[in-house]
C-alpha cells in the first residue's frame, strides 16, 4: 500500500484575531481598575486645588477636598491611593522631625480618608525627602547620606502613618535594612496588621522630575544615585528584591515601571510576593504632552502602556491615569 503524502497545512494565526469578540475571547492579558493605585499630592491649607504645570490635569489637595477625591476614586472601582505630602519649607529640618508628627499632614489625611471612605485602600510614602531641608532620602553628613542614621527617622515616620491607619507604608528611600527595622518597629509599636509595601528596585531615573515639582522636594546639592539604582543594572534589582522579601516586605515595587519592562519581568521571575510598579510622573508627562499636540491618542496610548506593564508581570500599578483609564473602562463596558 502506498503511504499518502504528508500535505502541510498552512498556519493562520490570524483566525483568533478577525473580530472584536474573538479578540476579546482571547485576549491574555486584561487591566482593570482593580489592578490600580492613584497617587494624590496632597497640602496644607482649606480649598486648595494647586494646578502642577509639569502634570497637566494632576492638583494638590488640601485636606478638606480629600474625602470628595476619594470616593471619586472608589466610585470608579479604584481600589487604593498612595498619598504624598507638599510641605512648607518652614516644617521642614535636617532630621525631618515633621515626619514622625502624629497630627502632621499625612496622619491627619490618612484620619480623613479612613473616616469618609473606609473600604479604600491607603498606602503612605516613608521617606525624608518631602520633609528634609537637605531634600534627600536620607541623613546627610558631611554631604554624604548616612544609612544607618536614617533608619530610626523611616521607622518613627512609618509608626506614625501606621497609628494613624494606613494600610501600607511603604519605604521608597532604598537605604540597606530599612524593611527589617521598620517591620521590628511596627510589631513593637502593636501595629502587626500594616503593611509594607517596598520599593525595592527604585532606579535613579530622569523621568521623576514633575514628581519633584510637585513635591518640591528635589535635592538642595548633589543626586541621588548612590543609593537609588543604576538604570544599566537587573541583576542588582533582584538582588534587592529578595532582601526585601527576607526582611519582611509584604509587596515589592519596580519604579519607574514602563522602561522597566526587562525588571518586571525578572522580579516577577523570583518571587512569589505581589509585583507592584510605579507608572511615573515623566512617563505621565510623556503622554500628556504627546497627547496635547496631536501626536497620540491619549486614551489609547494610556492602554497599551498600562498593559505593557501588567503583561510584563506586575500584579499592582501606580498611575497617576488611574481616574481617567477606569472612567473609559466603564464606558467600553457599559
Amino acid at each position: 500500500m502506498t503511504p499518502k503524502k504528508f500535505i502541510s497545512i498552512p498556519k493562520r494565526p490570524r483566525r483568533n484575531r478577525r473580530s472584536a469578540s474573538v479578540r476579546d475571547l482571547t485576549r491574555e492579558t486584561m487591566v482593570t481598575p482593580a489592578d490600580l493605585v492613584y497617587p494624590i499630592f496632597v497640602t496644607e491649607g482649606k480649598n486648595v486645588r494647586e494646578a502642577i504645570s509639569s502634570m497637566p490635569g494632576i492638583k494638590r489637595l488640601s485636606l478638606d477636598l480629600l474625602a470628595k477625591e476619594c470616593r471619586e476614586v472608589a466610585g470608579l472601582g479604584i481600589p487604593a491611593v498612595a498619598l504624598f505630602p507638599k510641605i512648607s519649607d518652614r516644617k521642614k529640618d535636617s532630621l525631618a522631625a515633621e515626619s514622625k508628627n502624629p497630627r502632621g499632614l499625612i496622619p491627619r489625611s490618612v484620619r480623613e480618608i479612613k473616616s469618609a471612605v473606609p473600604e479604600l485602600t491607603v498606602i503612605t510614602d516613608v521617606a525624608m525627602d518631602p520633609y528634609s531641608s537637605d531634600g534627600h532620602d536620607g541623613v546627610v553628613r558631611d554631604g554624604q547620606i548616612v544609612n544607618d542614621e536614617t533608619l530610626p527617622v523611616l521607622a518613627d515616620m512609618a509608626v506614625a502613618q501606621a497609628k494613624a491607619g494606613a494600610d501600607y507604608v511603604a519605604p521608597s528611600d532604598m537605604m540597606d535594612g530599612r524593611i527589617g527595622y521598620i517591620r521590628r518597629a511596627l510589631d513593637e509599636a502593636g501595629l502587626t496588621d500594616t503593611g509594607i509595601l517596598a520599593y525595592s528596585a527604585k532606579y535613579a531615573s530622569a523621568y521623576y522630575g514633575p514628581f519633584r515639582d510637585a513635591l518640591d522636594s528635589a535635592p538642595k546639592a548633589g543626586d541621588k544615585k548612590s543609593y537609588q539604582m543604576d538604570y544599566a543594572n537587573v541583576r542588582e534589582a533582584v538582588r534587592e528584591v529578595l532582601l526585601d522579601e527576607e526582611e519582611g516586605a509584604d509587596i515589592v515595587m519596580v519604579k519607574p515601571a514602563g522602561l522597566y519592562l526587562d525588571v518586571i519581568m525578572r522580579i516577577r521571575a523570583v518571587t512569589e510576593l505581589p509585583v507592584a510598579a510605579y507608572h511615573v510622573s515623566g512617563e505621565y508627562a510623556l503622554i500628556k504632552a504627546a497627547a496635547a499636540k496631536g501626536w497620540v491618542d491619549e486614551d489609547a496610548a494610556v492602554r497599551e502602556a498600562l498593559t505593557a506593564i501588567k503583561r510584563a508581570g506586575a500584579d499592582i500599578i501606580f498611575t497617576y491615569f488611574a481616574k481617567a483609564f477606569s472612567r473609559s473602562f466603564q464606558v467600553s463596558r457599559s
